[in-house]
């Protein structure tokens, strides 16, 4: 049985421009969804799930989140700095990989979260991880269950589980912003500013992309406007879940 992953990284080093005017003041991580900040939804998930340690990566109004997370007990929150110069989604995640560990991690996106139904989808997707198989397992969210997704599918599903780009169809799922992935990916990258959505290719290019559809609602936030949406998204699912 694959040991679960107890180690994560949650994207929080974005910039946040199209949540202004309120990100003037704030960073977006710290913007609050139904009383609780799009951070803490994320690192809530992480601590149901049993993980121990989640690095955080800054760079926008670093000292806010860092002041934030101080109060935390769950998980045990380390700070990646890049407050000097932002690394993107996979540079941030070279730059941490010292704190990450050589087993398979989760990867959270800040802006985006989801409201569970049992069994925790952290946990499905650690039961889901096969490292003999897999480089990245992503989790996936149908259009249907999303709310402030504003584009279209991101992959199409094999019966396998094994992950291809959906280019539109409507037939396909969304990245849902939460992962697992092996850090033997990242072996030789540069701690340089780049994306982590090439190494989607790179994996699936060598049939190692997997995806596992999630249960429940997710919800994105990209702009203040989204934050009503969201709110109200929230309330319905809390509401059918009781």
């Amino acid at each position: 049985m694959t040991a679960r992953p107890d180690t994560a990284i949650v994207l929080a080093a974005g910039l946040g421009k199209r949540m202004r005017p309120i990100t003037d003041t704030i960073p977006k991580p710290l913007v609050k969804i139904a009383g609780k900040t799009l951070l803490d939804w994320g690192l809530d998930s992480l601590a149901a799930a049993g993980v121990g340690k989640a690095v955080v990566n800054v760079h926008y109004l670093p000292e806010q989140i860092v002041a934030h997370v101080a109060a935390r007990r769950a998980p045990r929150i380390v700070i990646s700095d890049e407050s000097e110069r932002l690394l993107d989604s996979a540079g941030g995640i070279v730059k941490a990989l010292p704190e990450l560990g050589e087993q398979p991690f989760f990867i959270l996106n800040a802006d985006t979260f989801w409201i569970d139904q049992s069994p925790l989808n952290l946990g499905r997707l650690a039961l889901a991880w096969d490292a003999a198989k897999m480089d990245i397992l992503l989790m996936l969210a149908d259009l249907h269950q999303a709310t402030g997704h504003c584009g279209s599918t991101d992959f199409l599903v094999a019966p396998d589980g094994g992950l291809r780009r959906s280019k539109g169809d409507p037939a396909g799922l969304i990245y849902a912003g939460a992962a697992i992935v092996h850090p033997r990916l990242f072996e030789q990258a540069p701690a340089e500013p780049h994306s982590l959505n090439a190494y989607f290719d790179t994996a699936i290019a060598a049939g190692r992309l997997f995806g596992m559809p999630m249960h429940g609602h997710w919800i994105t936030v990209g702009t203040p406007d989204a934050i009503a949406l969201a709110e109200a998204a929230v309330a319905d699912a809390l509401a059918e879940s009781r």
